[in-house]
């Protein structure tokens, strides 16, 4: 898949900081939508291949939760089943990261150098039949930039969302045309205002094509929001998740036809789900699994040694054994398919004379190290990887795995008891400008006080001196400048990707289940979660 973001110039995201970034250590959810020309029509079409929509769309979900909030959840479940539920000013389609009308009746409405106004689609109504307002837009902006919460710092390029008419917002931006507007406020999922915070945990109102019927611990049921007079109206009856966060009851249900999508699909199932009739989507996207030193203390103040480590990794080997194949080596931050990908000046490869030149010019001797590892199961088999490679090196490497939450409340002491993590962590399901990602981890943030305390370097200061000169620009220079960054990061390598993984996704779109059912207009995409736009079922 080719990544593309038709408005790279002048972009600006702060770095997380506190709660926030604590957030972010946790897993990361996927989130998207779609963007199709399917006329609207009727919920019963005929078509040359079966009879279209009036059925369930299944699909299993690896992951659970018990936040349903739009404005706080991180949830993959959540996000994933909210894109059918609750609609921003604009959506992102995950497939190529354009942007597209939500709630908004047109792009925005530009008055000066950082005023917008934003006019709402006529008629747009919540599914209890409540008209869609602008104070129900000022309010979801309000909760989306509570204090503590995950969004907060993505929505730092926007001052203030205020009441112009009772059909238009004014968005203030804190930084001169801000280009990316629409892919922000996409982030801010609009719910009627009167509703609690209890109530959006549970069960959350919104305008878009579907609403909910059932939330329970097993499952998930939609049904069309008969208020809804968007593009993308449901065609089917239902949609039905089950939470299947077992990856061999998940394959099962997809292998006979009890679900039409499956996500997460684990690379050792691709081939027996191509035979039962699936087809499979495996997307390169830019969820990664990173290599973290505490640069506060000795070895890892020197880069050399952080160098040296990076050089010592079979990449190959983790690639074909931890993740089947479904992965592929860095030779920048971002991953080779996405629009502003940059070759960096420095590319790791496996190269174990060169790791033992550094380590000598570095003046240390290897000695027993920690490296702490999430539950992630593709983690963990890297692992063993990663203790072969450095104890060949002349460390002696003992493994610490545990769940997120408990890894990074661990670190976040900053007592320096850790040396490396290695962890997994995907910002893309929030967008795919550079300008977002870099900041994600490299921010004034927990990650960069904390967790990996990089922010006191020279080093530090000429990344942000760059990222805020790419802020300032555009085109040509706007990608000089992140290319500078790249290399910088590259060169220095406090926090960087060891692995860019693949997504697959399982579908009967090609073939139909034992029942005679398949799906229309679907795909996979490169990040946690189903993007369900405009997709119908047929018979």
């Amino acid at each position: 898949m080719k990544v593309t973001n038709k408005n790279l110039s002048r972009r600006m995201f702060l770095g997380m900081s506190g709660s926030a970034a604590v957030l972010a250590g946790l897993a990361l959810a996927g989130c998207g939508g779609s963007q199709s020309t399917t006329d609207s029509g009727s919920t019963t079409a005929t078509s040359t291949s079966g009879s279209e929509g009036g059925g369930t769309i299944s699909y299993g979900s690896a992951y659970s939760t018990q936040n349903y909030d739009p404005s706080s959840t991180s949830s993959a479940l959540a996000l994933s089943a909210n894109w059918n539920v609750v609609e921003g000013l604009y959506e992102l389609d995950y497939h190529d990261y354009s942007t597209y009308n939500g709630l908004a009746a047109g792009d925005p409405l530009k008055v000066d150098d950082t005023t917008f106004e934003v006019s709402l689609r006529d008629g747009a109504k919540f599914s209890d039949g409540s008209d869609v307002t602008p104070e129900d837009v000022i309010e979801s902006f309000n909760r989306a930039t509570a204090e503590g919460n995950i969004y907060v710092s993505m929505l730092a390029p926007i001052s203030s969302v205020e009441k112009k008419d009772e059909r238009t917002v004014t968005v203030k931006t804190a930084v001169p045309n801000f280009s990316l507007l629409k892919n922000r406020l996409a982030i801010v999922r609009v719910i009627p205002a009167s509703m609690s915070k209890e109530d959006l945990t549970l069960k959350p109102v919104g305008s878009g094509p579907w609403k909910y019927d059932e939330i329970s611990d097993s499952s998930l049921t939609l049904s069309p929001n008969e208020s809804y007079n968007g593009d993308h109206p449901a065609k089917d009856n239902q949609i039905r998740i089950d939470i299947l966060k077992d990856a061999t009851a998940r394959v099962t249900a997809q292998q006979e036809g009890t679900t039409l999508i499956s996500e997460s699909v684990p690379a050792d199932s691709i081939d027996m789900l191509k035979s039962a009739g699936c087809n499979i989507d495996t997307v390169q996207g830019f969820g990664t699994r990173f290599m973290m030193f505490d640069v506060a203390k000795a070895p890892w103040d020197n880069v050399k040694v952080r160098q040296a480590v990076m050089y010592a990794l079979n990449y190959d080997q983790m690639i074909n054994n931890a993740l089947a194949g479904k992965a592929a080596a860095p030779t920048s931050y971002l991953p080779e398919t996405f629009t502003n990908y940059h070759k960096a000046s420095t590319v790791y490869t496996y190269d174990q004379e060169k790791a033992k030149s550094l380590i000598k010019e570095a003046g240390i001797t290897p000695g027993d190290i920690e490296l702490r590892t999430t539950d992630n199961d593709q983690v963990v088999a890297m692992a063993t990887q990663v203790k072969n490679d450095l104890d060949a090196l002349g460390f002696n490497v003992s493994i610490k795995t545990d769940t997120s939450a408990a890894t990074y409340a661990a670190i976040d002491q900053g007592d320096n008891t850790y040396d490396l993590l290695l962890a997994p962590g995907d910002p893309s399901c929030f967008g795919a400008d550079p300008d977002l990602l870099l900041n994600w981890w490299y921010g004034d943030n927990v990650w960069m006080k904390t967790r990996c305390p990089w922010n006191w370097s020279d080093e530090y200061k000429r990344l942000h001196a760059k990222m805020d000169e790419a802020l300032s620009a555009s085109g040509d220079a706007q990608q000089s400048a992140w290319n500078d960054c790249f290399d910088i990061l590259a060169e220095n390598v406090p926090l960087y990707p060891v692995l860019q993984v693949q997504t697959s996704t399982a579908s009967w779109t090609d073939a139909a289940n034992a029942e005679g059912v398949k799906v229309k207009g679907f795909s996979g995409i490169g990040t946690t979660g189903v993007s369900l736009t405009d997709v119908t079922t047929v018979k």
